[in-house]
């Protein structure tokens, strides 16, 4: 029987009794194991990580990449605040969002850096913070991903200052005295080393633009490989050509860019998995399917609701019971009063039933979802039909299991309302 990744039985039976269902649960040795990978991209100048916090902005987690020397891209200045507070340095922040608030100006001033992602983006800072040092986020009219929700690139992504809009944004720059220092790009979650290397290359040609540009920040969105026949990214592959790009564009020009990228999916998704409990089943016959319902759904995990995405999933029944059951094609779905709450869709198709051939299914089983580490936590419906959010949970490198997040109480969930 395939077992989970870093789980073993007796945790499983920890977590149930001390913890309870749903949990996540994070691995701090694949944590710290990713953080290493990442810290050793291909350079030639200079390279500064950041982990890109909306993949899961727990407190603990922001803490083991702080410790591992990763600063933070942070999307909102409630992520720059919540950095804030979980220890890093105002220094380590960089802020690229699609909504500039006003306070970013506290920020600006204790040292957080910010990418400026549009024309009225740079009008409303200049007017704010004339005179200052900004990075410039452009999209470079390219894009990958495995569908247009995760490709940030191109013509049908809002994401940064079109190219064709290059020359009024140095204007607007020029207008409130604004130096460039930095340019910003990201083409979104794909594999193809033969498109990073055109999307860098398209980037430093943007970099020309600027003189006093010091570093070119290329993103993330490194592709993992969460079902077997899925392509997962290469980093010393994908950036062994960008490395030489560098080189050649400093011989060009005689500018030595440091680099930067911003992670999240790959420092994540295969260091958590979704703890949960097979708390129901029902069919609908010979000509439909066996459907297992969870006690965790799209109030946990949305991806497969949004977009289709596919987890791993593991039927797990208490020590010794496996061997009387076998396998079978099961649709999983979850607790929501929702027809979109659905764990195995077809790939890249959120609305259609794809059954999984998993081990049969009984109520009270364990049912573990692997690679829920990134866009799962942190991006859920929560609060749907009310439940409570779920508890996360980190393993640690001596294997003893710890809250990060204890779970919502019911009291919690309704503290704001006011009735008039």
């Amino acid at each position: 029987m395939e077992k989970p990744r870093f789980l073993s039985s007796n945790d499983l039976e920890q977590i149930k009794i001390e913890f309870g269902t749903p949990s996540f649960v994070y691995d701090e040795k694949t944590l710290k194991e990713n953080a290493r990978s990442v810290l050793a991209f291909p350079n030639e100048f200079g390279l500064f990580a950041r982990y890109a916090m909306k993949a899961a902005p727990t407190a603990a987690i922001l803490r083991i990449f702080n410790m591992a020397g990763i600063g933070i891209d942070a999307s909102s200045v409630h992520e720059v605040d919540r950095a804030i507070r979980s220890g890093y340095g105002t220094e380590s922040i960089s802020l690229s969002s699609q909504e500039l608030s006003e306070e970013i100006k506290y920020f600006i001033h204790d040292g957080v850096k910010v990418n400026l992602c549009s024309l009225n983006q740079i009008h409303r800072f200049g007017t704010w913070l004339p005179n200052q040092r900004v990075g410039l986020r452009f999209n470079p009219g390219m894009g990958s991903g495995g569908t247009n929700r995760t490709n940030v690139g191109g013509p049908a992504s809002s994401f940064g200052i079109w190219k064709e809009d290059l020359e009024e944004a140095k204007r607007l720059c020029g207008e409130y005295g604004l130096k460039v220092e930095r340019i910003h790009t990201h083409i979104g979650s794909g594999s193809d080393p033969e498109v990073w290397k055109k999307v860098a290359s398209m980037s430093l040609d943007i970099v020309r633009r600027f003189p006093n540009v010091q570093s070119l920040n290329l993103g993330g969105g490194y592709k993992v490989a969460r079902m077997p026949d899925e392509n997962a990214t290469d980093l010393q592959e994908i950036g062994e050509p960008v490395k030489n790009l560098f080189i050649d564009f400093a011989k060009e020009t005689g500018r030595k860019l440091k680099l930067e990228i911003e992670p999240g999916t790959f420092l994540l998704a295969h260091a958590c998995s979704l703890v949960t409990h097979v708390q129901d089943i029902t069919s609908t016959g010979k000509d439909g399917y066996r459907f297992l319902k969870l006690n965790a759904g799209m109030t946990e995990i949305l991806r497969p609701s949004l977009y289709g995405a596919q987890h791993p999933i593991f039927i797990i029944p208490e020590a010794g019971q496996e061997k009387f059951r076998d396998y079978c094609p099961q649709v999983v779905v979850g607790h929501c009063c929702e027809s979109g709450d659905l764990l195995t869709p077809a790939s890249g198709d959120p609305e259609a039933l794809a059954p999984r051939n998993l081990l049969r299914g009984e109520v009270g089983d364990f049912c573990v979802i692997e690679s829920t580490g990134a866009y799962c936590s942190s991006m859920s419906a929560k609060n749907y039909n009310s439940f409570p959010e779920a508890a996360e949970i980190l393993k640690k490198e001596d294997g003893s299991l710890s809250f990060i997040r204890k779970r919502q109480t019911f009291d919690q969930l309704i503290e704001n309302e006011v009735v008039p």
